[in-house]
């Protein structure tokens, strides 16, 4: 019999062929390998425990961020380990000898890992807020109108968004990966009715959820908009290469407000923040597929390992 539904503070990512799942103590990497199940399991330290200042509303959104993408990345590392490319068995190189030589692996690992995170957020940075920033300056050739070039950066941030994340989604590989998140969806769904966590009662469940990760990222770009539309209707900057160095300036302000917009959307249930959660469902359209029952097995073995022994210690 399902039990009372709540709000679980317990999310995930999807891997490559696998499954994270984060609780309050403890986070679960899940990966099907070759020859079966793989399973990991790591305490959660988190750094707002050690310095709390960072655990202060807008300034902990870019600290979970940060703190997700380092663990995300380095998750994903470990279920690519099991999947590895045919010319991956090459002799390592000269460069990757020297840097175990002189780091270690340990070491190494959080090297690329860190360059990794340091190249996926300026690639983010880069390709959907900056780009558009830029290319709407040419909009100053036509008019002076500071509301016009407002108006064509948020469409271009918006369209160039939207068409990276489509295209994406089409590709095959990414495709598999998209349906282990649709797989960690369903199986939160289930285990917040209170529900048995089965095959047959996580495949019923929808694969769109309002707590989603990959929303952020749509919002982030609303939010950007907003911001910039204000700061910039109040204080006319001219230069759009001054333009584009305020805007990152602005941009830990802009996460701190996604991540507190997200955090009460995802604690309320009313039709006002129904409402306010419907881009990023709609966003989930190109990122969450349905999933086998294999990958169902997955999110239901990595959820049911970070669920705290404390009855309520995840609710939301």
């Amino acid at each position: 019999m399902a039990e009372k539904q709540f709000r679980t503070t317990i999310g995930g990512q999807a891997l490559i062929e696998g499954i994270l799942m984060r609780g309050p103590e403890k986070q679960c990497i899940v990966v099907r390998g070759p020859e079966g199940l793989v399973i990991k399991e790591e305490e959660l330290k988190l750094i707002k425990d050690k310095y709390p200042i960072l655990g202060l509303p807008l300034i902990r959104g870019s600290v979970t961020f940060l703190d997700s993408m380092f663990k995300g990345v380095k998750a994903l590392m470990f279920s690519a380990d099991y999947f590895p490319e045919e010319d991956e068995a090459a002799e390592p190189s000269k460069f990757e000898k020297w840097l175990d030589q002189k780091l270690g692996n340990e070491k190494m690992e959080k090297v690329v890992i860190t360059f990794s995170v340091v190249l996926a957020v300026c690639f983010s940075i880069g390709l959907f807020m900056l780009l558009p920033t830029f290319l709407a300056s040419f909009v100053e050739k036509v008019t002076d109108s500071v509301l016009a070039r407002n108006l064509v950066d948020a469409i271009l941030r918006i369209a160039i968004f939207m068409t990276y994340m489509i295209a994406v989604s089409r590709m095959k590989d990414i495709r598999r990966t998209f349906s282990y998140h649709g797989a960690e969806h369903k199986t939160i769904f289930c285990y917040e009715k209170g529900l048995e966590l089965t095959v047959d009662n996580v495949r019923v469940q929808s694969k769109h959820h309002p707590r989603c990760g990959t929303s952020f990222l749509l919002v982030v770009i609303i939010v950007a908009i907003l911001v910039n539309t204000v700061i910039f209707a109040l204080f006319p900057v001219d230069n759009v290469f001054l333009r584009m160095l305020i805007q990152l300036l602005l941009l830990p302000l802009v996460v701190g407000i996604t991540y507190e917009f997200n955090r009460y959307v995802g604690g309320h249930d009313n039709p006002v923040t129904n409402f306010l959660a419907k881009p990023g469902l709609w966003m989930q359209n190109f990122t969450t597929f349905e999933p086998d029952d294999s990958m169902m097995e997955v999110a239901i073995e990595a959820l049911k390992r970070v669920i705290p022994a404390e009855k309520g210690k995840d609710q939301w």
